[in-house]
């Protein structure tokens, strides 16, 4: 496995610990810091691959959780795997699932054996184990499965808090237990809600498990950004230094920039393609909601710096047209643009980081992203 995954730091700027880096899987090289493009059921919502590979997408997710239960992970592994089904030839992540568990929290009953769940589209009844999250993941097929894990809710108590964070390390030691394919590796989850003596225990007994890559859960999930932020800021030099960290769930300009230069490597989220088809877009002039009637005769690009097919051939005008006849076309164009946006903008970043003028680019664009 180590022949096939392997990270290497090019480059970390002086002044704020931000990196540049390299991950090496068997689908290919990923240049980070990386927005990853998420693709819950297998589909980046309305995009073909061929457009992601436009927008320059370098690794895109599915979820473990969705794609168990439609249309079967077996299905998923007749057909080859991911990869193939899909037509992604680039590198792949899967979530375990278990934020889904945790999101549908009306819908499932904690064990500490794992979760027992109904299905949120039929009702039937449903069991994920750790083990059974990793073979299910291992049967799917992409690069890069995660641990299953218990992500807990904002606002709870230390106890329980406490006992959330025991219940991710043991479940992240039955994990390890099941071998991967060849071209997959896993990354554990660092939990501890936000109390900073769990954060840094779960760090402490979840890196022996880290083999090239380590994730950070439970943040984004209805905190105030200001508390997310400065916890990561104490964690930072605690992060492994040989390995790419992993921010899950986060998409917004303003807070990838913060949380890169914090250190993290690797970020993902929905949001981009969620705001799009609801007609929201990120810019370099901050966000444009393309449905409002100021834009009713605006011939103008939608981000005249964005080098996206919908800046280049597209008017705010007609982009606000399509959104206001229902026209699917409409958050197409938009989520190829705000794909375009975060990834071009962690392109800027790596260069930014490079010439140890990361602290200038955050004063650049922080005020852009609010």
């Amino acid at each position: 496995m180590k022949n096939k995954f392997s990270f290497k730091v090019l480059h970390t700027c002086k002044y704020t610990g931000a990196r540049v880096g390299e991950l090496i899987t068997p689908n290919g090289i990923i240049n980070t810091p990386v927005f990853m493009p998420v693709g819950t059921r297998a589909t980046v919502k309305s995009l073909s691959p061929q457009e992601l590979h436009q927008v320059q997408a370098q690794i895109i997710l599915a979820n473990n959780y969705h794609l168990y239960l439609r249309p079967g992970v077996d299905i998923v592994e007749a057909a080859g795997g991911l990869h193939k089904f899909m037509g992604w030839d680039k590198p792949i992540l899967t979530d375990s699932g278990g934020y889904q568990v945790f999101s549908l929290n009306s819908l499932r009953k904690l064990t500490e054996d794992g979760v027992h769940f109904s299905s949120h589209i039929d009702g039937s009844k449903h069991f994920f184990s750790p083990k059974l999250a990793m073979q299910s993941q291992r049967s799917l097929g992409a690069n890069i499965v995660m641990a299953f894990d218990h992500c807990s809710e904002y606002g709870i108590s230390y106890s329980e808090a406490q006992k959330s964070t025991i219940r991710t390390l043991n479940w992240l030691e039955e994990c390890a237990k099941i071998e991967l394919k060849e071209h997959q590796i896993m990354f554990p989850i660092v939990q501890g809600n936000f109390f900073m003596d769990l954060r840094m225990h779960s760090l402490r007994e979840t890196l022996p498990f880290a083999k090239c890559g380590l994730a950070i859960g439970g943040f984004s999930v209805g905190e105030p950004t200001k508390i997310w932020l400065d916890m990561l800021l104490k964690m930072q030099e605690h992060l492994p230094q040989n390995m790419p960290r992993y921010f899950m769930g986060l998409g917004n300009p303003h807070g990838l920039i913060q949380a890169v230069a914090r250190g993290i490597d690797m970020c993902d989220c929905v949001l981009p393609t969620r705001i799009a088809r609801n007609g929201t877009a990120f810019s370099s002039q901050g966000k444009i909601v393309v449905k409002n009637n100021k834009y009713k005769a605006d011939f103008s690009p939608l981000d005249p710096s964005c080098d996206c097919y919908c800046c280049k051939n597209f008017s705010k005008a007609y982009l606000r047209h399509l959104f206001n006849v229902d026209e699917i076309l409409g958050g197409r164009c938009l989520s190829v643009h705000n794909l375009r946006y975060l990834i071009n903008l962690m392109t800027n970043m790596r260069k930014a980081i490079y010439n140890n003028d990361t602290v200038d680019f955050i004063k650049t664009h922080m005020e852009i992203s609010e």
